[in-house]
């Protein structure tokens, strides 16, 4: 059964911005650190951002300063807010969960709950 769901994506134009939202199946999430994913066509998975247990988050470059992720447990939802979309942005989205050690927060192997994917396209 799915635990995880992806909202929130959709055809936007350059500068523009997004909400993707995560939901979880339980209050509050089963695993202790979140992540958001995203893959292009032809292309492997690739990190976006992460929140591990202690709070702490963590981006890859590409996104760093655009891009911000959040939690809030009481509903439970995981949250990816994007701005200043581009065209390299878009991708199929992803989030994930797991208990994942700290080497690994970046890591696609690290986490072992995935959604469907929700697909966000920039374009002109």
């Amino acid at each position: 059964q799915v635990a995880l769901e992806e909202s929130g994506g959709g055809l936007v134009r350059p500068g523009d911005s997004l909400t993707l939202s995560c939901t979880a199946s339980q209050r509050p999430f089963g695993r202790p650190d979140m992540a958001w994913f995203r893959q292009a066509p032809g292309n492997k998975r690739e990190f976006v951002a992460a929140r591990r247990r202690d709070g702490h988050l963590y981006y890859s470059e590409s996104v760093k300063g655009r891009f911000t992720a959040s939690k809030d447990s009481a509903k439970p939802t995981f949250y990816l807010r994007m701005n200043n979309l581009q065209p390299e942005d878009t991708a199929v989205y992803y989030c994930a969960t797991g208990t994942v050690i700290l080497s690994r927060t970046r890591d696609e192997t690290g986490y072992g709950t995935w959604g469907q994917g929700t697909q966000v396209t920039v374009s002109p």
